[in-house]
């Protein structure tokens, strides 16, 4: 009989694991649930099935694709949900239906253009007989074609932010000229004067041509209706070449009549149009479903997932027992600028590279953007070797894996390519994965909030350097390339807040690189990829090391966990044009951001908005308490950003106008002057004795006399506290910490009985550059901007290799500019004195030590002159 007719079986399963029993006697994956696996589907099903938001971490391996398809069918089928599966990218979709096929459970893939479905397989989505398996760019879209779901699965969620924010930033090529200096021209208003003439010119210099600037929001605000004007037109009028126009008309769909509430960044190459966090709560095809459940291998603690998808509060089920530690495959990391030779001769590094690329044979290179990658293929390659890009593997993979000389080079995707087994044996990650979009490039480099991006970063690096080990026992090669991401790397605090199994691969690879040649590192990369006898005694130590690690919490994630639901809350505020619940908003931002170790600097551009959007409602309401505000806001904004140029170069004319006076002391001086007041108190008469004991130790080299007279030496130059390590047990303690209040730390890291000659070492390097992170543990606060650490040596030059490991805090300071600094905080104090110090104002001391040279805004570039780490 031809008709169809209704299942007669009204059994529905209990669980999901009860479920997968049922799948399991006809389907064609694994006979039953590993333990794991049963343990994170019984949290889900008994504790978060009614959450709205649930995020699940699963390292790869794990079977997180299993876990998300059993949640997703469970409900499909005792709710009649229709659950669409959502991937980065159509790669992945297509391997997600094919293991759903495997598992027994009805899907419909549904990816490239909406007018290619397959009309059948919709309908089964539509009719909920099937889960759809698709792309986010289906659901995060101005005309969505799957805008119904029940439940939505988000999976790789840890690295959807492109994808989560697309519908809502708009881009304007360099490309399109016209259409760049069309908004270049209108933006000029709010952008420093200084800037906008380098960003007409066509030519940059490399410095110049990757800064990101922010424009004013004020400056914004007053042009809002020319932007619209000239940006509707460069969208309309056929300004934007090819696959840019199309993107763009869909964005301009979201934005238009809203770009006030945009921030609007600016750089050489292009201009970016966005609010901070897209507001995804207005965007109903995401936020009507009922629930959401998003999948992730790396799954942070300071708010990174609830700021890529909007949402103010995200329930987690964590790592399964047994999984906290251990990871897939091994990795086995090298550091080419580490090696002895290789850093003292970096001009060899390219052959070196070549050189291992050709032996291996297949090589995968990720990298943060496009200028690193074409820099790659240039100089690091063989001549002639095949290239493919991500174009060329989008449906098929085999393009690469079928060739035995080959480089897959791929820009900012660090997700989505697994290639297991003998695909792949080198992954190279070169450069720190920190060059997303502007705004992603203008909070690490420009305002410096790296901690807002660590839990981004960490879960690029661990994503990218597991792209070639998807299961147990697989095994590959990670190339480290690039100062910036080796320095990264090489922090102690860094690995410790990795995966402990990474954490315990890259401290063997780091130990392994620094202290021998490149000879001997492509020795042992040639014992790893032979992966027998010889490599199986030394992955017992990785493994030995790796039980010994818990994964460690980064400096301020509480902070910056505890205060996402309000930044979401400001930017939902802004995106409905509610100023005054925005402002709110960031007061409670700004609130939970002050912590024991406050991200500054991130907390410096929430002060900056508070001081923006006070000063729109002050001119729409006329009440001029909000200015009172607003100059709270801004004064706050310089304070936490001191040490960046982001501010400065919003001089703009906007801000210029609203922005309050300067002060006639910078809050380091004011410091200082304060505690020179302080210390008269307990230096006063003795001045001359101290300050002879202070100059002998100075000029000496005995180690304890010399650390006792920097901590002096601090006290002459005002420091609140000044304090040396009076702990033998303590050995990597600063020897000297200078404490300016929270204007600024100075760490000091004293080899006062070394020998004038020679070269400094990375052990040295290394242990001054960690000063600034021992005393924030110490103090249970972070240390304020543009704090600094000083290692002091008559060594006149530090090793190649220690350069590379060098944190960009770290200056190289001889013994002659601490004499300087102390003959002129002496001259300073003798003068002082004879006026009578407690007599005098901050601001009438100040000018006693401004003569002598002698205020820290004075003497503080003296011990900056050499910094350790290249620039």
């Amino acid at each position: 009989m031809a008709f169809a007719r209704k299942s007669t079986d009204l059994s529905l399963p209990d669980d999901p694991l009860h479920l997968y029993r049922t799948l399991a006697v006809t389907n064609r994956g694994p006979a039953a649930v590993w333990g794991h696996q049963q343990d994170v589907l019984r949290s889900w099903h008994q504790e978060k099935s009614e959450a709205s938001d649930v995020a699940i971490e699963l390292p790869t391996g794990a079977g997180k694709t299993l876990v998300g398809g059993l949640i997703a069918e469970f409900r499909r089928r005792m709710s009649h949900d229709r659950v669409a599966y959502l991937c980065p990218t159509r790669q992945l979709a297509q391997q997600t239906a094919a293991a759903f096929d495997e598992y027994g459970i009805p899907n419909a893939l549904l990816i490239d253009r909406v007018t290619s479905w397959n009309a059948a397989d919709r309908a089964r989505y539509e009719s909920a007989e099937a889960v759809a398996v698709s792309v986010y760019s289906h659901v995060f879209n101005s005309n969505p074609a799957l805008g119904n779901a029940d439940l939505l699965v988000l999976d790789d969620a840890h690295a959807a932010e492109g994808y989560v924010s697309k519908p809502w930033r708009l881009t304007i090529s360099r490309q399109d000229e016209s259409a760049y200096l069309d908004v270049l021209s209108v933006l000029e208003p709010t952008l420093d004067p200084l800037v906008v003439p380098r960003l007409r010119k066509e030519d940059a210099d490399s410095t110049f041509w990757s800064y990101v600037y922010l424009a004013s929001p004020i400056g914004v605000a007053e042009h809002a209706l020319q932007l619209e004007e000239v940006i509707g037109s460069a969208v309309n009028g056929g300004k934007l070449g090819g696959k840019r126009a199309e993107d763009a008309r869909h964005v301009w769909k979201f934005l238009q009549g809203r770009l006030e509430r945009c921030l609007f960044y600016v750089a050489h190459r292009q201009i970016v149009i966005r609010p901070f966090i897209p507001p995804t709560a207005q965007h109903a095809p995401f936020s009507d479903p009922a629930r959401r459940i998003y999948m992730s291998a790396t799954l942070g603690d300071g708010g990174e997932l609830e700021r890529t998808f909007g949402r103010k509060k995200i329930e987690r089920i964590p790592v399964p027992e047994g999984w906290e530690n251990q990871g897939t495959g091994r990795r086995f990391f090298v550091f080419p600028e580490l090696a002895t030779d290789l850093a003292a001769h970096p001009t060899r590094l390219s052959v070196f590279v070549s050189d291992t690329i050709t032996e291996v044979g297949r090589a995968i290179v990720l990298t943060p953007d496009t200028r690193t990658s074409d820099a790659f293929v240039t100089s690091m390659l063989p001549s002639g070797y095949p290239v493919l890009k991500a174009n060329d593997v989008e449906d098929d993979l085999t393009e690469f894996t079928s060739k035995q000389n080959a480089a897959l080079v791929l820009t900012n995707r660090y997700d989505g390519i697994d290639l297991p087994g003998d695909d792949c044996r080198l992954v190279i990650l070169g450069g720190l994965p920190a060059r997303g979009d502007l705004q992603e490039r203008f909070l690490h480099e420009s305002l410096g909030a790296v901690e807002v991006l660590q839990e981004r970063i960490r879960a690029r690096i661990l994503q990218g350097s597991g792209r070639a080990t998807r299961n147990t026992q697989d095994f590959a090669a990670v190339m480290i390339l690039g100062q910036n991401l080796t320095a990264y790397l090489s922090g102690r605090d860094v690995q410790a807040a990795m995966h402990p199994e990474v954490h315990a691969e890259l401290e063997f690879g780091w130990d392994n690189s620094r202290k021998y040649d490149s000879a001997n590192m492509i020795e042992n990369l040639r014992i790893f990829l032979r992966h027998d006898d010889e490599w199986a005694e030394v992955d017992g130590d990785i493994v030995r090391e790796r039980e010994q690690y818990a994964r460690a919490v980064a400096p301020s994630t509480r902070e910056l966990q505890h205060s996402v639901k309000h930044e979401v809350d400001a930017w939902q505020a802004i995106w409905n044009n509610q100023w005054e619940w925005a402002l709110t908003a960031v007061r409670k931002v700004l609130d939970q951001l002050q912590g024991e170790r406050t991200p500054r600097r991130y907390a410096a551009f929430w002060n900056y908005l508070g001081f923006s959007i006070a000063q729109r409602l002050a001119s729409q309401t006329g009440d001029q308490s909000y200015l009172t505000t607003s100059a709270d806001y801004f004064r706050n904004a310089q304070r936490m950003s001191t040490g960046t140029s982001w501010l400065s170069h919003l001089a703009s004319p906007s801000d210029k106008a609203n922005a309050p006076l300067a002060p006639q002391l910078d809050d380091l001086d004011e410091a200082a002057m304060q505690g020179v007041g302080l210390q008269d108190g307990k230096i006063g008469s003795k001045l001359e004795e101290y300050a002879a004991t202070a100059r002998a130790g100075l000029e000496g080299t005995e180690f304890r006399a010399y650390e006792a007279a920097l901590v002096s030496l601090g006290k002459l130059a005002g420091a609140s506290e000044s304090y040396g390590n009076d702990d033998d047990e303590a050995p990597a303690a600063p020897d000297a910490v200078w404490i300016f209040d929270d204007a600024r730390w100075v760490t000091w890291e004293a080899k006062s009985e070394a020998k004038p000659k020679g070269t400094v070492g990375p052990g040295d390097v290394r242990q001054a550059g960690s000063h600034l992170r021992i005393t924030e543990t110490e103090r249970g606060t972070s240390a304020p901007s543009d704090s600094i650490c000083l290692l002091m040596s008559p060594k006149p030059e530090v090793m190649p290799e220690a350069r590379a490991l060098a944190e960009e805090q770290l200056y190289l300071v001889g013994p002659q500019p601490v004499l300087e600094i102390f003959d002129r905080l002496l001259r300073a104090w003798r003068t002082a004195r004879g006026r009578s110090i407690s007599s005098l104002t901050p601001l009438e001391l100040a000018e006693i030590f401004k003569a002598e040279k002698a205020l820290p805004s004075q003497w503080m570039p003296l011990l900056r002159t050499a910094p350790v780490r290249p620039r």
